[in-house]
């Protein structure tokens, strides 16, 4: 597949670790969400709370879900420098929802018998490991299927730095 993007330098780039931080957030949020229903409830309710969280709040919060707001990020229509269409995003997280779901089925039915943790996150990490080795735009599969980017904002929490300055305040106190 071609790529629209232009030169890698017109875009901040988030670093990789920061974007695993945010689906990390994202993640427990829709998991949490999820297991409060109950056992035979988790499957719909994690497909309603992925979609809330990642599309309909990208769409109302100007690209951030709320892992992307807690740590300054934003998804990103590259070609038209705007944020994606519903349908993109729907695209884009149905992906990513599919092989998280598979990462949470595991968990939830974890015990010594039970095989699938050691091959359900094999989905989720084919399709963000791409993010890893793309040096230029950092895409992960979900990305370049739906033609977007992650990028850096200044509009939002600030989690990652709010909680350096804590540690560090922490560490200067125990000093």
């Amino acid at each position: 597949m071609s790529n629209d993007l232009g030169s890698p330098q017109r875009f901040p780039r988030v670093p990789n670790d920061r974007r695993v931080a945010a689906f990390a957030i994202d993640f427990g949020a829709a998991s949490l969400l999820s297991t409060l229903g109950g056992a035979s409830a988790v499957i719909p309710l994690f497909i309603l709370s992925w979609y809330g969280l990642r599309v309909i709040l990208v769409v109302k919060n100007q690209g951030q879900s709320l892992g992307r707001w807690a740590l300054d990020m934003k998804v990103l229509d590259p070609k038209y420098r705007a944020l994606p269409g519903l349908v993109e995003l729907t695209k884009r997280e149905a992906l990513t929802g599919g092989g998280s779901l598979l990462l949470l089925l595991s968990i939830v039915n974890l015990s010594p018998t039970n095989g699938l943790i050691l091959i359900a996150p094999i989905p989720l990490l084919v399709d963000c490991g791409l993010a890893f080795l793309d040096n230029d735009f950092r895409q992960a599969w979900h990305d370049r299927i739906a033609r977007t980017v992650v990028i850096q904002t200044r509009r939002g929490y600030s989690l990652d730095i709010k909680l350096k300055k804590m540690f560090a305040q922490v560490s200067d106190r125990v000093k």
